[in-house]
C-alpha cells in the first residue's frame, strides 16, 4: 500500500519512500550489528545522494565504479568509508581517485604494479586489494555474469606470493541472491583462495545480495560472515545496491492515449527505453499496482512509451477497468537501477526526484528540463 498521494506528483516521477528505505537500511544495519561486517552502499545501484546523510547513519560507506561515484560517496557520505574497484584505471584521474578512496581495488596484479606506486607516493594509507575470480557463479544471463566464459571481471590466478601492498581480496559473482548461493560461493573461494585469507586483513563478498528481500536467510548470513571472520581473521565487508533501497521506490506515469491494433494499447509519458532501461536489458516485467497478468483482470492493454522506438514496450497487463488519458498507473521497485541508468533519447524528459519523508511531506529534490537534455549533448 502506497503512503503518499499519487494525484498531485508531477508524472513521471520518482518517488522513494523514506519509511521504507529505512525499513531496509535497519535490516542491514543489524547484520552489521550482529556480525561486526561493514556494508557499504554501491552506488551503481542507487546514487540519490539527497538521502545519504541518512543512508550514513545506518551503513559504513560507499562503493564506487570509478571517479565520480566515488566522489560523490566522498563529498556525500564523508563520516563513511570510500571503496572504488574498475575493470581498469585511467592514469589521468588515478590521482583523483587515490584523493578519495579509503580502499582501492584492482582487477589485476598488472594494474596493482602500474599504481601501486603512485598511492605510495601520495603518502595516503588506502587499503589495496585484488578482486578474484572464482570461477563460480550462478547467475544465469551472462550479461549479469562476471563468471562467464572470457570474463573481465577478476582475477583467477594469483601468484604463489601476494604482491607488498595487498591487504584484501574481493569478489563479486552474485546478482539478486540468497544465503545459500553466498554459501556455494564461499566454499569455491576457500577451495581456490583461501591460503591467502590467512595473511590478509579484509575479504569484500562483492554485492547481489537480497538481504532485504521477504525471506532471505539472515540468520544463514550472519553465520557466514562469522564463518570467514573467525577462521581467517578478517574484516569482512559486504556492498550490496539493490538491497539497499529495495521496493522502496516507484515510478509514477499518467496515460496519454489509448488506441487498438490488434490488441488494446495505453500510450505512457513513461519510457522504457529511457526511464526503466533494465525492462528491456534484463529483460523485466515490473509490476504495477492495481494490475494483473495478461486476461487475468477484464482489461487487457499492452503499454509502450511515447519514443519512436518500436521496441519501448513496458509489457501486458490487466485492469479493473478501461484506461483513459489522465489514469495514473504506479511501477513498483524503481529507485534501483533506474535514476543512474536512465537517458534522454528522443529528447525525452527525465522524470523528477520525488522524496516522501516520514512526516508525510512529499519534497521535490529535484526536477528536469529542456536544459538538462541540451547540456548532455
Amino acid at each position: 500500500m502506497l503512503n503518499f498521494d499519487i494525484k498531485n506528483l508531477p508524472t513521471p516521477c520518482y518517488i522513494t519512500d523514506e519509511n521504507l528505505l529505512i525499513k531496509n537500511l535497519e535490516i542491514l544495519r543489524s547484520v552489521q550489528d550482529r556480525t561486526g561486517c561493514k556494508i557499504l552502499l554501491a552506488q551503481k545501484a542507487f546514487s540519490m545522494y539527497s538521502v545519504y546523510p541518512l543512508i550514513g547513519k545506518y551503513l559504513s560507506g560507499t562503493a564506487a565504479s570509478g571517479l565520480f561515484e566515488a566522489r560523490l560517496g566522498k563529498e556525500e557520505m564523508p563520516c563513511g568509508e570510500t571503496h572504488v574497484y574498475s575493470p581498469a584505471y585511467n592514469e589521468k584521474e588515478f590521482p583523483e581517485i587515490i584523493k578519495y578512496a579509503d580502499h582501492v581495488v584492482f582487477n589485476t596484479i598488472s594494474q596493482y604494479e602500474k599504481f601501486y606506486p603512485k598511492i605510495q607516493k601520495s603518502g595516503k594509507n588506502i587499503e589495496i586489494g585484488i578482486r578474484i575470480n572464482p570461477g563460480y557463479s550462478e547467475i544465469e544471463t551472462d550479461i549479469y555474469n562476471p563468471c562467464f566464459k572470457n570474463s573481465r571481471l577478476g582475477t583467477t590466478n594469483l601468484p604463489e606470493k601476494l604482491p607488498a601492498g595487498i591487504s584484501g581480496l574481493h569478489f563479486h559473482t552474485m546478482c539478486e541472491q540468497g544465503a545459500d548461493t553466498l554459501e556455494r560461493t564461499l566454499a569455491v573461494v576457500e577451495e581456490k583462495f583461501g591460503k591467502y585469507l590467512y595473511d590478509l586483513k579484509w575479504l569484500n563478498f562483492g554485492g547481489g545480495h537480497h538481504i532485504t528481500k521477504e525471506n532471505y536467510d539472515v540468520n544463514k548470513l550472519v553465520k557466514l560472515v562469522l564463518h570467514m571472520k573467525e577462521k581467517y581473521n578478517l574484516q569482512i565487508y559486504i556492498e550490496p545496491g539493490e538491497a539497499v533501497a529495495l521496493n522502496a521506490g516507484f515510478l509514477v506515469s499518467e496515460v496519454l492515449d489509448t488506441m487498438k491494433n490488434g490488441m488494446e494499447i495505453a500510450i505512457l509519458d513513461t519510457s522504457a527505453a529511457c526511464h526503466m532501461p533494465d525492462v528491456l536489458e534484463m529483460p523485466y516485467r515490473p509490476m504495477i499496482i492495481g494490475s494483473g497478468q495478461p486476461n487475468e483482470k477484464e482489461f487487457t492493454y499492452r503499454l509502450g512509451g511515447p519514443t519512436c522506438l518500436a521496441g519501448d514496450i513496458i509489457g501486458d497487463y490487466s485492469f479493473d477497468k478501461p484506461l483513459k488519458s489522465g489514469d495514473r498507473l504506479v511501477f513498483c521497485d524503481m529507485a534501483i537501477y533506474s535514476m543512474v541508468k536512465n537517458n534522454t533519447f528522443n529528447g525525452m524528459p527525465l522524470p523528477a526526484i520525488i522524496l516522501h519523508k516520514t512526516n508525510g511531506e512529499n519534497v521535490i529534490v529535484k526536477s528536469f528540463g529542456y536544459e538538462d537534455f541540451k547540456s548532455r549533448l
